[in-house]
């Protein structure tokens, strides 16, 4: 049939088969299975792991995934059918060359990069939301304090304020009562100085009785 397969590598191989005119309206079946043994294993679909299905527009695939230091048959057949023996090829694949071991190295290193990134992200993350929640609780409580703080001055504020009432109240009323007993003082003094000179008579209190002297009053009689 002349199938061909080229550029093997440790993971990778190129197929190339000539077109059937049996698969122009359906798809070619291309089989491969490792460590094939002719003697134990016949040319039978049951009989090969893998199987990848291409378009009848295609003669070529690139077979991937594959392991180093291993042999391989491989069949190129029409619409999964039986592969004959002149449908098959068997090739060895090569150890893994050192760039594909590189690459693997980058592409588990930048895994691991990526992974180390978001964890850190994550743990970031939680801790800003850490921060905020505490820098709020304590800004809340703040507030509360503060507005009982208020509180407790404006019921101290009222407190003062009555009591500056009450005394402004109590010294006024003794000015008062103060000044009432200098008026009648000096209202008794001016009574007892001349008791002559007022032409009607004098009404005295019960309080100016007392004090007039009982001389000043015999006086007065005769």
């Amino acid at each position: 049939m002349g199938i061909t397969v080229q550029n093997i590598t440790g993971s990778t191989a190129l197929v190339i088969w000539p077109k059937m005119a049996g698969c122009a309206d359906s798809f070619y079946s291309i089989m491969y299975n490792p460590n094939w043994d002719k003697m134990l294993s016949g040319y039978t679909r049951k009989h090969f792991q893998k199987e990848e299905r291409v378009p009848a527009s295609r003669s070529s695939f690139v077979i991937e995934n594959l392991i180093p230091l291993t042999t391989y048959i491989l069949c190129v057949t029409c619409q999964s059918a039986n592969p004959s023996s002149d449908q098959c090829r068997i090739f060895n694949t090569p150890e893994q060359d050192p760039a594909s071991k590189s690459n693997k190295k980058k592409d588990l290193a930048v895994g691991i990069w990526l992974t180390s990134t978001v964890l850190l992200l994550i743990i970031i993350g939680i801790l800003i939301y850490s921060c905020l929640h505490i820098w709020w609780r304590k800004r809340r409580e703040s507030s509360e304090r503060q507005s009982i703080s208020g509180e407790d001055k404006g019921q101290t504020w009222s407190k003062n304020e009555l009591y500056s009432s009450e005394d402004f109240n109590k010294q006024a009323q003794s000015a008062q009562d103060v000044e009432i007993q200098s008026t009648e003082s000096v209202q008794m003094a001016t009574i007892i100085a001349n008791p002559l000179t007022s032409k009607k008579p004098i009404m005295l209190s019960s309080k100016s009785q007392d004090f007039v002297p009982i001389s000043l009053c015999q006086s007065d009689i005769r």
